[in-house]
């Protein structure tokens, strides 16, 4: 979300990797090597049945989520992911486009704010209709409600928004 130019405060770092031929036990060896540990034991017996690994970088203290990805919109995500400065170091960053993918697939009340801060900030340049197939194609494999329902939610919120923000704008004053 900060690559993204969306400031909020967050616990931790979330990663997403191709999950298709990775030594699961040589990652973990070398995140230790640059004093990233693991937060649960047998790390790599969980990110096996979990698909992610949950890490911590010693010395900050700050978690790392490390997701393995092996669906073809995960893959897409990581190919198409924007190269950005962040401060001092350069990042691969996800697309907004893709981001609100994975926060409306998250559907967290934090992922929801976050999907329509998305929205407001990058709206002309989402394309709707694969954020729509997308979630489609994921929808059968999520428990709980249907995503593409939270989309039009949020999007509903922001038009009824921007049209009372324009309504209720002040008009220019004519000249005589």
């Amino acid at each position: 979300m900060n690559a993204n130019g969306i400031a909020r405060f967050t616990e931790d770092v979330d990663a997403t990797i191709p999950g298709a031929g990775l030594d699961l036990d040589t990652l973990v060896r070398t995140f230790a090597k640059n004093r990233i540990a693991a937060r649960t034991p047998d790390v790599v017996a969980f990110a096996r049945q979990n698909q992610v690994l949950l890490l911590r970088h010693g010395p900050s203290g700050i978690d790392l989520d490390v997701s393995l990805a092996w669906i073809p919109f995960e893959l897409e995500a990581i190919q198409q992911a924007a190269d950005l400065r962040f401060g001092t170091v350069g990042i691969r960053a996800a697309r907004p486009e893709d981001l609100l993918i994975y926060k409306l697939i998250a559907n967290r009340p934090q992922d929801q704010w976050d999907a329509e801060r998305l929205l407001l900030l990058f709206l002309a340049t989402i394309d709707l209709d694969r954020v729509r197939r997308v979630l489609g194609e994921i929808a059968e494999h999520l428990e709980g409600p249907d995503r593409a329902a939270v989309l039009k939610r949020i999007l509903g919120g922001i038009r009824r928004s921007s049209r009372r923000a324009t309504t209720k704008a002040p008009r220019p004053k004519q000249r005589p």
